[in-house]
């Protein structure tokens, strides 16, 4: 029987193991197997974490459940074909889940099946230069500054909230989801636009860019991390507008190419990213019982 250890705060220790497995994963097959969600709530108390250990006592597998049900799953390359998989997917429970397979790999989805998951969500991670952006002026009567922490923050949550009243996640964010990433060493309010209106300062849309540091051989490269527009004070063209603004900032630190992720099935905006000059660089699939 393989040994599952459940947590909700992991030592100091077993965040290490834990990175440590998701390295030697993402080396192997080309792509990490963690999402942000992930790495913050390796550090944090919002997630159930499921560590499966070895024979000799290392980690073989790691697993976790946050609050909403949504989760990630990740074995060891040399330890895998082994059960350690379906073993932490049974300690997970038998409730409804969501786990995420990041790459649209064949071998997930066989795994997801036999689970009994079926594929829920396509997300789509795009990419496209930082040279030759196109040329989109604010719509009349807007002005672009910089986020300010502790002063912004009731407002941006209240856009953020309505913009994303429908999805899943970004819409649910609070204060302290803000606080937890305003401590991240990539968080940089210079490039956290936010667009208000000049007569009164109203907050109307924002791009929160994040820069994402050269890793190896992979070069630094920017994120058009959230981008929202106030449904209530709707200024036409101010999503693409914004978008550019974002795009210029990133370029302007050096930068040569942005990515972004959005859902495969938000139609609205996957035209405006391509309109952009954004294509598919790779795909993540969430599964759902």
């Amino acid at each position: 029987m393989i040994d599952i250890r459940s947590s909700d705060r992991l030592s100091a220790a077993e965040v290490a193991d834990v990175f440590a497995l998701a390295t030697a994963a993402d080396e192997a097959d080309g792509i990490s197997p963690l999402s942000e969600d992930g790495v913050l709530g390796l550090r944090g108390t919002t997630h159930h974490h499921l560590l499966a250990m070895g024979e000799g006592g290392e980690l073989a597998g790691y697993a976790y459940v946050n609050d909403s049900g949504d989760g990630e799953l990740v074995v060891h390359p040399k330890h895998r074909l082994r059960g350690h998989g379906s073993a932490l997917l049974a300690a997970a429970g038998d409730g409804e889940l969501h786990f995420w397979a990041h790459g649209d790999d064949p071998g997930a989805q066989v795994f997801a099946e036999k689970a009994g998951f079926t594929r829920a969500r396509v997300l789509w991670q795009m990419r496209r230069s930082l040279h030759d952006l196109p040329d989109v002026p604010l719509p009349a009567e807007v002005r672009i500054r910089a986020f300010v922490p502790g002063s912004d923050d009731e407002a941006w949550l209240g856009v953020n909230s309505r913009a994303f009243a429908h999805h899943p996640e970004q819409g649910r964010w609070s204060a302290a989801d803000l606080r937890v990433r305003f401590a991240e060493p990539w968080f940089d309010p210079a490039g956290f636009l936010l667009a208000v209106d000049p007569a009164d300062d109203h907050l109307l849309g924002f791009h929160w860019t994040k820069v994402h540091p050269a890793e190896g051989d992979e070069p630094a490269i920017g994120e058009i991390y959230v981008l929202g527009v106030d449904p209530d004070g709707h200024r036409r063209g101010l999503g693409a507008a914004l978008s550019v603004a974002g795009l210029r900032h990133l370029a302007g630190l050096g930068l040569g190419d942005a990515l972004l992720y959005v859902d495969e099935s938000n139609a609205a905006a996957v035209a405006l990213y391509r309109r952009l000059g954004f294509e598919v660089f790779s795909t993540d699939i969430q599964y759902a019982r």
